[in-house]
């Protein structure tokens, strides 16, 4: 381990120490000024699948660690303090699993005494509530661990530990860990999770490819591209919230192993195009006709991690920048279209959220069936969407999720069609004239809706 510094010295250089090594250290402090520990069994679950999918690895990563070593020679936890308490849990569920300790002390394998958890105190009520209810998950899923298991946390697990005497240096080092002071956005996030997933079966100029791809991409259209239509689309194609797309639901991006190796019979069907698509594009016939087979993706399909991840995320943007719908011009489904983009009201923030939701189920339903009966399909959707606009006086985000996920399910009808008639022929509300909200601004809109005879006059 690193020496302790003097109070000369301003930075340690960092260092790697196993999670050993962390949970003995004897002199760690959870400084006033930390938040609550607000880690969910979800992220619990996730750190301990992550260790036992890479237990197999020469070493695992858990990340950075940032310590203000004080004046009484504490260390102060600046940055890290959720990941701490979560592997000192796990460390406690191992030493009170009377079993795997008789297992340890048969192979002579000594864990630390994690003399930490009888100076470590907590007040606030909500860490006490979270660390009591991670325990007890991590206590049931311990019972996963063998002997190797748990010399691969102890030994093999690894984080990145940086001390500092300074306090202000230590936020300042904290900030720069986190962007400059700006949280991580949720595509970022995804970004370095499905290149660590690249690693081991791509070579360095594929993933420096995929990277430039990715980087040549305009930051508000990938944003957008996630929050408005891939998020929500997946999300209530599943019957799911679809709010806001934050850090807590990256996991909706993420699928399964880049060489797809999940023992399931669900994962047959990835397995096979994967490959199939991966032998087509490399074959040396390719040289001669210069054909190339881009994967079958479909919006709500399981995730492939890596490569096939920035397939499909720049798949789905050309998809949703470059959609052109066409119609017959003397069809309901064109003047639909035509008075979208035209009528007065289409600007107001409600407005948008209801063309976001006519644009998401619209996107959807060209994703599985192309354009097969695609005008039944404009005038179906756009009977549903605008519905909620006649008929309440402001629109919300809140307004438009609770809808999507509601009678008639158009998203999760789209999931399950085997044809365009299985959601074609879902029955549409016909609107009564009192139910309707009084706007100059959606004159356009009403009067289609009469002119198609969903409105009861």
């Amino acid at each position: 381990m690193t020496k302790n510094p003097s109070k000369k010295d301003s930075v340690i250089q960092p260092d790697i120490i196993t999670v050993k090594q962390l949970l003995s250290t004897t002199n760690l402090e959870i400084p006033n000024y930390q938040r609550p520990y607000k880690w969910s069994s979800k992220n619990v679950n996730q750190l301990l699948d992550d260790i036992l999918f890479f237990k197999q690895k020469p070493a695992y990563r858990l990340g950075t660690i940032v310590y203000h070593l004080d004046e009484h020679d504490k260390l102060n936890i600046v940055d890290g303090q959720q990941r701490t308490i979560t592997l000192l849990l796990i460390g406690l569920a191992i030493q009170n699993n009377v079993d795997l300790v008789k297992k340890l002390k048969n192979v002579n394998l000594n864990i630390p005494s994690l003399e930490l958890t009888q100076k470590l105190s907590f007040t606030n009520q909500v860490s006490k509530n979270n660390i009591r209810e991670n325990y007890l998950e991590i206590q049931r899923r311990i019972a996963d661990f063998d002997v190797d298991t748990v010399y691969f946390f102890y030994e093999h697990c690894e984080v990145v530990k940086v001390i500092l005497n300074d306090i202000s240096e230590a936020f300042q080092f904290f900030d720069s860990q986190n962007t400059r002071g700006v949280d991580l956005a949720p595509h970022d996030l995804l970004k370095a999770f499905h290149l660590r997933e690249m690693m081991d079966n791509t070579s360095e100029d594929e993933r420096i490819k995929t990277v430039d791809k990715w980087e040549e991409m305009e930051l508000e259209q990938l944003k957008r591209t996630f929050a408005n239509y891939l998020y929500r689309i997946k999300n209530w194609a599943n019957s799911k919230s679809a709010r806001k797309f934050t850090k807590g639901d990256i996991e909706v991006f993420k699928g399964i192993s880049p060489s797809v190796n999940e023992p399931f019979p669900f994962a047959s069907i990835y397995r096979i195009s994967h490959f199939y698509v991966e032998a087509y594009n490399q074959d040396f016939n390719r040289r001669i006709d210069k054909n190339n087979m881009t994967y079958p993706f479909q919006l709500d399909q399981v995730t492939i991690n890596g490569k096939r991840f920035f397939e499909m995320i720049n798949h789905y943007v050309k998809v949703i920048e470059n959609l052109k719908i066409s119609a017959k011009e003397d069809s309901i489904a064109y003047e639909v279209l035509s008075t979208l983009d035209k009528y007065e009201g289409r600007n107001r923030t409600g407005d948008k959220y209801v063309r976001n939701l006519f644009d998401c189920a619209l996107i959807f339903y060209i994703d599985k069936f192309g354009v097969a009966e695609i005008e039944r399909a404009i005038e179906r959707i756009f009977i549903w969407a605008y519905s909620i606009r006649l008929t309440y006086h402001s629109v919300q985000l809140a307004s438009i999720d609770n809808y999507a996920l509601n009678y008639p399910f158009v998203f999760k009808t789209i999931k399950e069609a085997l044809k365009p008639s299985d959601f074609l022929n879902i029955k549409m509300e016909i609107l009564n004239q009192n139910d309707l909200i009084a706007s100059n601004k959606t004159e356009a809109i009403k009067n289609l809706f009469s002119k198609m005879n969903y409105i009861y006059e």
